[in-house]
């Protein structure tokens, strides 16, 4: 370990000296890093006079000692060098040294950092040489280059994972290729797809930063999309992150509740869902609808997907409306479904086959964040979703996303959250499925693994992960046109009660007419509605004479 620090050290005092930007290319970092290795030169030799001396000084030979060895060590001060024996007792007296023992390191050293200039530059570099090195050791000079590296060694020293992934994140953003491929050196060993939450979100975080020095994050992204089930009796991955995780019920329940109090006295219910993925969702409605006092009323679903995404449910859309259709005609549910296989950023009002005298409830399932925004083209298509759904009238646009600000967040900080938003996922994970478990790395790296690559390697129209707060979803409905739409109080009810089933640490806040899933108080997911300014008032008006009517009736009865 110390070999390494002092590998980097010398290194960096070399890169400070010549004055070169250390921005290298893997081919040429690693003839560095061999170069160095090939050295048993330590910078500590000449930078704090800790030089060992042979007991030949007279000859003029001066040697490193590894303080683990059987061999005593030597450690020089300006009056004297002690001895000391491995328990640390001295063993022998004042002795001095030779001048000519620091100047042969000296003279190493110099020598070795030419040979770096030759390596970084180039043989016919015109850039100047490294100057005089004894004066800038004599005058204490040290360049930003070599404190940043002071703070890396303490920071590896440490073998603190999430420190040294940071300080790698770091060396990317400044396209500092050299200090990066010595940090992932470092860090290899450290992470692991079956270790703790930190070991493994840290080996996916590190591929994201490989890929994205590599500039490989779109097709590594694509190669970690979910795959689908060996066989028709197996779920896929993301089915099984549905039964361990309450992240998709909490969404499914707070939405599916919010359309059954809106529609509640419609007969006729079309609902637009903008992901449709394995149409689990829309299973409690419809049992909860069949059993509607008066009889259940016609629901026809429009389901909208990416043809690509059918590793998600394992076939195209038409097996989601068989399952459903089998569900409904076994609830006695009249049910239609339409399939709309187009990717939810082309979708256009005329793919929406929209009837009079039906009522509408828009659906934006954990997607929403995938649209491109004003940030990545001039359509910007999520807002256009928005205002094409307001334009339908619907009674009730249901939203549920990540509670995460990684849409236009700078590289750096994107990295921060992302590693703070997924090591709560993990966590949560580790209390729900064993190390051991044989589908948890299934699970993480093909239904997670691929979204953390693609927020850290990928840019522009290429990173499709693109999470924001809930304030800037509520600004971009209100501008739309919407107003909140008020979740009911036996909806939040019945949320509790599932989180019941769960882990403790789970947490459920409501907060400005919204619900947020977090863990250890830390938002996850939340959850909100909304409804044309007309629909609400219509709503509240209707709710205030049903009120008004029923206190009436009481007083009557009285």
């Amino acid at each position: 370990m110390q070999v390494k620090l002092a590998l980097l050290s010398c290194l960096c005092f070399a890169s400070s000296l010549v004055k070169l930007p250390v921005k290298l290319d893997t081919i040429g970092a690693s003839k560095i890093i061999r170069l160095l290795e090939s050295s048993t030169l330590s910078l500590s030799t000449w930078q704090t006079d800790h030089i060992s001396c042979s007991d030949e000084s007279s000859q003029g030979n001066c040697t490193l000692e590894s303080s683990s060895g059987s061999a005593p060590y030597h450690i020089n001060d300006s009056r004297s060098t002690k001895r000391f024996s491995p328990d640390g007792s001295p063993t022998s007296n004042r002795a001095s040294v030779p001048d000519s023992c620091a100047q042969d390191h000296l003279n190493d050293l110099e020598l070795k950092v030419r040979e770096l200039e030759t390596v970084m530059l180039g043989p016919s570099s015109d850039m100047p040489h490294t100057g005089d090195i004894n004066f800038l050791v004599g005058s204490g000079q040290m360049s930003q280059e070599t404190e940043t590296c002071n703070e890396l060694m303490e920071i590896v020293s440490r073998r603190d994972l999430k420190e040294i992934l940071i300080a790698c994140a770091k060396a990317v953003e400044d396209n500092d290729t050299l200090r990066f491929e010595w940090l992932v050196s470092e860090l290899r060993p450290m992470v692991s797809v079956s270790g703790d939450p930190i070991q493994r979100l840290s080996a996916y975080m590190l591929e994201g930063l490989i890929a994205r020095l590599a500039c490989s994050g779109s097709s590594i992204y694509k190669a970690l999309k979910c795959k689908e089930p060996a066989g028709a009796e197996l779920l896929s991955y993301m089915h099984i992150l549905y039964e361990i995780c309450p992240y998709f019920k909490f969404g499914y329940m707070s939405a599916n509740g919010a359309i059954a109090e809106a529609m509640k006295d419609e007969n006729i219910i079309h609902i637009i869902d903008f992901q449709i993925a394995q149409g689990t969702q829309w299973i409690t409605l419809i049992q909860a609808l069949a059993a509607r006092p008066g009889g259940p009323p016609c629901i026809r679903i429009t389901g909208i997907d990416d043809l690509g995404s059918a590793y998600a449910r394992g076939g195209a859309l038409e097996i989601v409306g068989q399952r459903l259709s089998r569900l409904a005609e076994a609830c006695r549910v009249p049910f239609q479904f339409h399939a709309c296989g187009v990717p939810a950023s082309e979708v256009e009002i005329g793919l929406l086959p929209i009837r009079a005298g039906e009522a509408v409830a828009v659906n934006f399932p954990l997607m929403l964040h995938h649209i491109p925004d004003e940030s990545v083209c001039s359509q910007n298509h999520r807002d256009r979703l928005i205002r094409m759904a307001k334009s339908l009238s619907p009674r009730v646009v249901t939203l549920v996303e990540q509670e995460s600000n990684t849409n236009t967040a700078p590289f750096f900080s994107r990295f921060l959250e992302t590693l703070n938003y997924y090591m709560a996922i993990f966590e949560s994970i580790d209390m729900a499925l064993p190390r051991a478990h044989k589908e948890r790395v299934n699970v993480e790296q093909h239904c997670l693994a691929r979204d953390i690559v693609n927020l850290i390697a990928c840019e522009g129209i290429e990173r499709v992960e693109r999470h924001e707060l809930l304030g800037k979803w509520r600004l971009r409905f209100i501008m739309a046109g919407f107003n909140p739409y008020p979740l009911s109080s036996f909806v939040n009810a019945t949320i509790k009660s599932l989180l019941s089933s769960y882990c403790d640490k789970y947490t459920l806040e409501e907060r400005d007419g919204a619900l947020y899933l977090g863990w250890m108080n830390r938002p996850l997911v939340a959850s909100c509605a909304w409804s044309s300014p007309n629909e609400v008032s219509w709503t509240l008006s209707l709710r205030r004479i049903l009120e008004q009517s029923k206190s009436q009736l009481k007083l009557r009865s009285e």
